[in-house]
Order: structure tokens, then C-alpha cells, then sequence
């Protein structure tokens, strides 16, 4: 990855209005907001209790002991107060109690993360098994999210040939829409002028895929640790599966032709450029496998310096950049963690601790380990992991939704994480739903629902699997649009990312 960061004798030329050659991709232009209905519980949902929570102030009252700044700062609408729940104070004092905006973003950032999931196509029997089932263009409309107010960017893809192979979906089929890629998430960005004033700014979104229930790819984690070298230092390491995920490419495929790190830092500094001027925020999300992509690519954008940009004057501004982890494994060593909080970079993990992805790797020596930075520093340890950033354990067994069970998949579930998310309101506290979002959600893709809500198991899917009838009234498998692979000007926008890395104009 060294050979990426080749000096070069130019610094960053000042930053120029927008061009007008820079148009967002996918139509990102202003939204209108539909202001659609929110969706209603389940026909047979029981509330837990009889009381129902419907304004800030009566959720307030009912915790215990309430501090008066949590109550104003609940009072207070999102925008004044988005740095803080961004992270920029570690989320200190929001977290017990849980602040009301806090799980709603929370859960915003989980769904994004869902639609990862619900967009997949994970059917072996089809050949395009392994990609998007949706276009860009009409990504959030099919995903029945178009009010969220954001609109596809670009989609990301990774190379299948790395050592993970139980994380990866592939086609039974002889004929399929690539033979080495799997689509991995996208970026998006935040259109909707109403939304826009909610949260205070523009956003970018990074949303990376993981997986549902299955925890096989776990046992592929090889515990070998392998040099980031994204700025030089060998010191931090970071996993090797995840490291070969995010930076192996194809050249012989054109989905792959460029790795999933050159996506992203392209795509990174083409939207700042583009938007610059603007106040903006990055915020990247994952779960499973996903939630390590995510803190390693936000990593990665704070260590290549492209959240640090100049005005016309030369005066510099850090975008800031949060990480929302939904059960999310270790991703590399102790130095790698220090360099996460020296460069800023702000990560809520959001876990069950009946899940076992977040306890690996790093079994022996990780961050609960007295003695770690010695056996890291002075012993060359080769197997020691940290956790980074901040977290928020939950507990499923606290949900009287739920049933009991020793399934490890529906400990791991996204939508379970989310419903343990819509019910926390602090330590102790008893759990409540806060939001209408419907616990008919949990049993999307498990079997974790008491049997008396009448949900039943793992009911999202396609109708028919996709099969429709023909003119001639036989029932076929229609051809999807191509999907795009790369535009045409990502190696100018990676270039150009490469070269602020290298620049003497931003210093550490």
C-alpha cells in the first residue's frame, strides 16, 4: 500500500469554488420530502407497559433522577447540538440516561446499515447472487427509506478472492455478473434541504455490508496481524482478512479494478470537493464484519488527512468523523486504537453481550488485559487486539419481546440490536420502547419474537424470488439493469487523494 503514496514535489493547490464539471452522481440533487406516514406497530403488538412515552418531556420525567442538563439537552433540537451527538465528547453524559436524539440516530445509522442487507442478493441459484439488487438511482425509494433524505452516491465493491471465503456469496450458476466481485455497500449523501436543516449539516454517509446471521466467516479470522502502512507507520496493524478485504483489487475485473479502500478515499474527496464550503460531517456504519470495514476506513480517511480541508485563505477545518459499530469484531492492535483517538476519529460500538463477534480476535491479550501495551510494545506480541472507541452494551434477555434462546445468530442480528436500542433508557432502568419502530422488524431475518405477536420467522423476501410472468405468460427470472462499476473519473479523485497525504501543507 506503500507504493499508493508516491511523494510528489506539489502541495495542495487552494481549494477552488465548485466546479461545475463536479456534478454528484446518481442525480444528487435537492429531494422533495414526502413527509410519509410513519409506519404503526405490528397488529398484535403488546406494549410492556401501560403508559406510552409520547413526547420527550414525559420520557424525561419518568427516568430516575434526571439531570437538568440531560433534560435540556433533549429539549434541544438536533442541529444545535449534533457535534455532541456526533461524538465529540465521547458521548459523555448521553449515554446513561440514553439521550432521546442519541437513539434516534443510532437507530437511523443501524438502518443504513440494514439496507445494506435488504438490498443483497444472497440466493445461490441466481447469477446475479452476490451484487445489489436495486440501482443507485432508486436505491432508497425500493428500500422504502426515499424520506430519509439521502440519495446513492456510489456503490462499493471488494474482491472475493481473499481468504474469507465463508463471508462471501457466490453463484451455483454458470453464467453470473462477475466471477470475482461482491458488491460491499455505498456512499450517500445527504440532498434533502429540510434534512439538511435537522441535522445541522451536509452528511456523508459510508454504509458497509456484513452479514446477517451467519457467523461461519468468523472462524476464517486467521489472528494474524498485518501492517496498515497507509502513512508509513508498521506499527499499526490491523487484521489481515479485514486488510485484504479493504485493499486487494482485480485488475482483470472491472468491479474490482480498483479495491475497496481506492473507492472510497476517491469517492471521499470527490463529494468535499464538490461540497466544499458547506458544513459537512462523515459518518460511517457497519455490522458484523461491516462494523471492522467501517472503522477502518474511517481510520483511513483521517490518517490520509482528506477530513482536513482549506478555504480560500489557507485557514483548515477537520470534518469530523464518527463510527457507528453494530456487533463489531476487534480490527487490529493497541497502537492502531492509539492512532484512532490521536486523529479523532470517534467510534460508538453498539453491542449484545450475549454476542460472541465483539469477545474476537484478540481472546489473550486485548484491551481488558492489564499488561497489554507491554507484551504489545516490548514482547512484539503477535496476537493482540483493541477495541476502539466507546461502548454501548446492551443486553437482549432485558426485552420482554423476545424469547429465550441460545441461537448465537439472533444474539448477532442487526434488527435485534436496533429493537435493544428502541428500549434502553439507561442502567437499570426498565425497558421501554421509545419509538413506534415495529418489533415485527426483529424477525426480518430470525426466529426471535415470542410466538404470541403472530410474526413469524425470517418473513422478508422477495416475492416469488424475483420470478415474474412474460408476455407468454411463463414465469421467468427478468434481466437486471448493469449495475455501474467504477465512474470514469475515480483515478483522477484517487490521485488527487493520494497526493494530500503526501502534502508538507497539512501537517500532523
Amino acid at each position: 500500500m506503500a507504493s499508493l503514496l508516491t511523494p510528489l514535489n506539489q502541495s495542495i493547490s487552494t481549494l477552488r469554488p465548485r466546479s461545475p464539471g463536479l456534478l454528484p452522481r446518481h442525480n444528487l440533487i435537492k429531494t422533495q420530502n414526502l413527509g410519509l406516514p410513519e409506519k404503526p406497530f405490528s397488529p398484535n403488538y403488546k406494549p410492556a407497559i401501560g403508559t406510552k412515552c409520547s413526547t420527550v418531556s414525559s420520557l424525561i420525567l419518568e427516568l430516575d433522577e434526571p439531570s437538568t442538563l440531560v433534560f435540556e439537552e433533549q429539549d434541544r433540537p438536533l442541529c444545535e447540538i449534533w457535534k455532541e451527538i456526533q461524538g465529540n465528547n465521547d458521548w459523555e453524559g448521553l449515554l446513561d440516561p440514553m439521550n432521546s436524539h442519541l437513539r434516534q440516530e443510532i437507530i437511523r445509522y443501524g438502518e443504513f446499515a440494514q439496507a445494506c442487507y435488504d438490498s443483497f442478493d444472497f440466493d445461490p441459484h441466481s447469477k446475479y447472487c452476490g451484487t445489489c439488487k436495486y440501482r443507485g438511482a432508486n436505491f432508497f425509494e425500493k428500500l422504502d427509506m426515499a424520506d430519509k433524505g439521502y440519495k446513492i452516491s456510489r456503490y462499493l465493491y471488494a474482491t472475493s478472492n481473499i481468504n474469507l471465503p465463508n463471508f462471501f456469496q457466490k453463484s451455483k450458476m454458470s453464467s453470473v455478473w462477475s466471477t470475482h466481485a461482491n458488491w460491499m455497500g455505498y456512499v450517500a449523501v445527504t440532498t434533502d434541504e429540510e434534512e439538511i436543516k435537522r441535522l445541522g449539516r451536509r452528511e456523508i454517509v459510508i454504509a458497509w455490508r456484513g452479514t446477517v446471521t451467519f457467523l461461519e466467516w468468523v472462524c476464517d479470522l486467521k489472528d494474524i496481524l498485518h501492517p496498515a502502512n497507509f502513512r508509513g507507520d508498521p506499527s499499526i496493524k490491523i487484521e489481515s482478512g479485514f486488510y485484504d478485504l479493504y485493499t486487494k483489487k482485480e485488475e482483470n475485473c472491472k468491479y474490482c479494478s480498483f479495491s475497496a479502500r481506492e473507492q472510497v478515499l476517491a469517492e471521499i474527496k470527490r463529494l468535499l470537493d464538490y461540497y466544499r464550503g458547506e458544513e459537512i460531517s462523515i459518518t460511517v456504519t457497519g455490522h458484523s464484519l461491516g462494523a471492522a470495514l467501517a472503522i477502518l476506513s474511517a481510520y483511513d480517511i483521517a490518517e490520509m488527512k482528506l477530513n482536513i480541508v482549506r478555504d480560500g485563505t489557507g485557514f483548515a477545518t477537520k470534518i469530523p468523523i464518527t463510527v457507528y459499530s453494530f456487533s463489531g469484531p476487534r480490527v487490529g492492535n493497541l497502537k492502531f486504537k492509539e492512532r484512532c483517538d490521536e486523529l479523532g476519529v470517534k467510534v460508538l460500538r453498539v453491542t449484545n453481550v450475549h454476542d460472541k463477534v465483539p469477545t474476537v480476535p484478540g481472546i489473550i491479550a486485548n484491551e481488558k488485559f492489564q499488561f497489554q501495551k507491554y507484551v504489545e510494545d516490548a514482547m512484539s506480541f503477535p496476537w493482540s487486539y483493541a477495541h476502539v472507541g466507546v461502548e454501548l452494551a446492551l443486553d437482549h434477555t432485558q426485552s420482554p419481546y423476545l424469547k429465550t434462546n441460545n441461537d448465537l445468530g439472533c444474539a448477532h442480528n442487526l434488527e435485534v440490536h436496533l429493537h435493544l436500542v428502541d428500549g434502553y433508557h439507561g442502567k437499570g432502568q426498565e425497558f421501554r420502547l421509545a419509538t413506534k419502530r415495529d418489533i415485527a422488524l426483529v424477525n426480518k431475518c430470525c426466529d426471535f419474537l415470542r410466538t404470541e405477536y403472530g410474526v413469524p420467522p425470517y418473513w422478508r423476501q422477495d416475492e416469488n424470488k424475483g420470478m415474474v410472468r412474460n408476455g407468454e405468460g411463463r414465469w421467468i427470472l427478468p434481466e437486471r439493469p448493469r449495475l455501474e462499476a467504477h465512474p470514469p473519473d475515480t483515478a483522477h479523485h484517487l490521485e488527487q487523494a493520494l497526493k494530500i497525504a503526501t502534502s508538507d501543507e497539512i501537517c500532523d
